[in-house]
């Protein structure tokens, strides 16, 4: 189990929990380590969350145990892990498998992560999802080894956390074209999980770039700077240049799934700000060999 140990630096005298609460600390992993066993100490002594702090003291926050999930099974399916700390994993997925498991599929990454912990005897820690991809893309993937990794993930602003994509897309574009911003709010079609362009939806950006061009075919690069649901798809769609293999926004052809990786991320370490995580991977094979089938300009 790991221990979290934060100095207190502020000047001004604050209360532990408003401090924990600051430094990242969500009100149930607060209420766990009070509840569930865990332990919070202010140089050593136990205290309550009413405490008042002063600069210098150490706080020493110890988790309590997080509930069981009687529906989440591990799996032994092996899992490409890219990166590891003591509070988090960046996990490469591949195509075809849900980020989080359905009730109908147990198969998903959370279930590969937990069978990773499983067989090096970590059975306390619970996997938590950072960052999700689509069942059909491929690529990083950010999950939280504990409540308090992925509580520290969702302070990060938007933009400080890169998350950029490659895309196999149809078409060609001309020299006015190979770079932009699509800024178009993405709303629901009706109850169906297919998304469509809507003026009453939610405001949806994501800049591009062309990276290469090969006759009916091009290699996109993508940033997010919202995260929609099918954004990238649909907003590809939109500027008339869909992704290859893609079921709801494509065109007819023969790629098994929609194009697209997940092939880099850069954030500051939750746990350590002040240092920048840069991750980089090669696109899936699949990808790889859809775009040298495509014959040079």
């Amino acid at each position: 189990m790991t221990v979290f140990k934060v100095l207190v630096q502020d000047k001004a005298p604050k209360k532990l929990g408003a401090f924990l609460l600051k430094n990242g600390f969500s009100k149930r992993a607060v209420n766990n380590a009070k509840n569930a066993g865990g332990l919070l100490l202010v140089n050593h002594k136990r205290r309550y969350t009413n405490y008042l702090l002063h600069t210098g003291d150490e706080v020493i926050f110890v988790p309590g145990k997080e509930k069981d999930n009687p529906w989440l099974v591990p799996s032994q399916k092996p899992v490409d892990i890219i990166k590891e700390t003591d509070n988090y994993l960046v996990v490469n997925k591949p195509a075809g498998i849900l980020s989080i498991p359905s009730r109908y599929d147990d198969n998903a990454v959370v279930n590969q992560v937990l069978g990773y912990f499983a067989q090096k005897n970590e059975r306390g820690v619970k996997p938590h999802v950072v960052t999700r991809l689509d069942r059909d893309t491929s690529g990083l993937v950010i999950i939280g080894k504990n409540a308090i990794a992925h509580a520290r993930f969702s302070q990060i602003p938007k933009t400080d956390f890169v998350k950029k994509y490659h895309a196999i897309v149809h078409g060609n574009f001309t020299q006015n074209e190979l770079a932009g911003i699509i800024d178009q709010p993405i709303g629901r079609k009706g109850t169906a999980i297919v998304r469509c362009i809507d003026p009453e939806g939610k405001r949806a950006k994501t800049a591009y770039q062309v990276i290469a061009q090969r006759p009916g075919a091009s290699l996109v690069e993508l940033r997010l700077f919202t995260g929609r649901t099918h954004q990238i798809r649909l907003h590809m769609q939109y500027i008339g240049h869909p992704l290859f293999g893609d079921p709801f926004y494509g065109i007819e052809d023969d790629f098994s799934r929609q194009a697209l990786s997940c092939f880099y991320l850069e954030f500051p370490d939750p746990f350590n700000p002040a240092k920048k995580v840069q991750i980089a991977i090669a696109d899936a094979s699949d990808m790889t060999k859809l775009w040298h089938s495509f014959k040079k300009c």
